[in-house]
This record gives structure tokens, sequence and C-alpha cells, in this order.
């Protein structure tokens, strides 16, 4: 990203996301990562879910200007993806693939300006999908509209636009999106120089009765431990306390209930993410 421009499309209200959903995980998950010095690291992870246990490696190497990530999986899946960065200044490039599916393989480029932010994204299949998006202004004032388009129904799958306004203390964001169907609305603000943040997002799709308002915070115990929580209108309620024990390594636990049926088991999580 060129240095005082503006995001990409996809950051608009990240923010928010972040706060309010981030790390939020209700399942067990383990995961070790070995590094080397010629900038190859290996992950292994192992989740629980519903009874069922699945695992990966994950592989990434970076040389130079190149990334490479390479991930199996425990059902034979295998995803790749190759980033470039500044192949021509300001410009990186995606590619992506996951076999065996390979009409999964896409290509997508993004070009930052100082004033501007564009991503561009095609499928490589028979039947290729395209995806745009653009956004001007600067790190602190965002507008900006993205679209999708599918040539085997000849339509129109999104179009969406945005705006993002960030001070010192606070950000706001809002998103009319699904083809206007949705509108998302957010505000962040931060408190005691970052150690506490605030999140409020607001959420209300024009084809359904009701509306979701979901606000939470983030509070910063020490350098090494983190604790969340988050409430919406529909009756959900979930906390979070993350620490890093040891350098890189770090213990999530989460829990959500609904406080409308008191009888309903809550959701229960656990990640441990170890770096030795």
């Amino acid at each position: 990203m060129s240095e005082g421009g503006p995001s990409l499309f996809q950051d608009i209200g990240k923010r928010a996301k972040d706060i309010l959903y981030k790390d939020y995980c209700y399942d067990g998950k383990f995961s070790v990562t070995t590094q080397t010095q010629d900038g190859l690291a290996l992950t292994s992870s192992t989740l629980q879910k519903e009874g069922h246990s699945v695992g990966d490696l994950a592989a990434q190497f970076k040389y130079q200007n190149a990334i490479i990530d390479v991930k199996v999986d425990t059902q034979s899946n295998i995803a790749t993806t190759l980033t470039l960065n500044d192949i021509m200044p300001s410009l990186k490039s995606i590619a992506s693939v996951k076999l065996p599916d390979y009409n999964s393989a896409k290509l997508e480029l993004q070009y930052f300006h100082k004033l501007a932010a564009l991503s561009s994204v095609v499928s490589f299949n028979k039947s290729p999908v395209f995806g745009f998006s653009a956004t001007c202004g600067t790190s602190s004032t965002v507008l900006g509209a993205e679209a999708g388009y599918d040539s085997s129904i000849s339509d129109f799958t999104k179009y969406d636009v945005g705006i993002s306004m960030t001070k010192p203390g606070s950000c706001t964001s809002v998103i009319l999106a699904e083809k206007g169907d949705l509108v998302r609305a957010s505000y962040v603000r931060y408190l005691d120089q970052g150690k506490t943040t605030t999140a409020v997002e607001f959420k209300n799709r024009f084809s359904e009765e009701g509306n979701t308002l979901t606000v939470g915070g983030s509070y910063a115990v020490d350098e090494l431990t983190l604790i969340k929580l988050k409430l919406n209108n529909q009756g959900s309620f979930g906390a979070l306390l993350q620490h890093e024990f040891k350098p890189k390594s770090v213990l999530t636990m989460a829990a959500e209930f609904d406080y409308n049926c008191v009888d309903t088991n809550p959701k229960l999580g656990i990640l441990l993410a170890l770096k030795p």
C-alpha cells in the first residue's frame, strides 16, 4: 500500500469486525509453528469439531518479494497461493488454486496509489467469475465500491458501496451491500491510549424484518493478556480471554451462550498456538 493512501474496499469496517468477531473460536484447535532461518515456516494444526477431528499441514516460504503458501489437510485437499509484492511499483499479485478442484484457480491484482486502491480478480474456468473494487481518498477517509460478475449466468452477483472515516481516536464505516439489501454500519472508539477499545455494529436487511445490533470491546490487562466481550440484541453473549504465555505462543479461550434460552448449552472453545 502506498504511504498515506486509502485501503482496499475489503478493509472497510475491518476494525469493528476484528473487535467483535476475530479469535472467537468455539471448537478445540491446536497448532504448532516452526520456522527455519532460510524463510520456511511449517504449521501443523488439528481441529476438534462436533466430535470429529481434522488436521492440516501448512508451509510458507518467503523469498525476496515472493511468498508461497501450501496447505494439505486430512481430506486430501491441497491449497496453494503465490503472492508477489511489487512486481511493478505499487502492484501486487495473488494466484491461488485448491486441488482437486481445478476450477477454483483464480488470479487477483492489487494496485495502490496515494489517492486510490484498485483490486481485480478473475477465476480460471469455462465460465469465469470477475470481481472488481476501487477506493479513493486518503488513509483517513475512504470511499469505495465493488462489483462481481458471473459469466455463467451473465449477471452481476454483487455490487456494494461503502465509506470509512478514521480519526486518531475513532473509526466509522457504512456499507450498503448485497445489491442494496443489506446496510452495515460500525463505530470503533479507542480509549486509554488504545488499552480499551469499544465497537458497535448495526446490520439491517431490508428484505427481512428486524435488525441486529452488536456491541463489544476489548481490554488489554497487560502486554500479554487480552479480554474481549460482546453482546447483541438477538440474545447472544460472548467472552474471550487471550494470553501470550511465552513469546508468540498464545492460548485463547472463548465462550458464547444465548441468554434468551438459559437451557441451551453454551458454546465453548479453546485455541492453543505454539511457536517454539
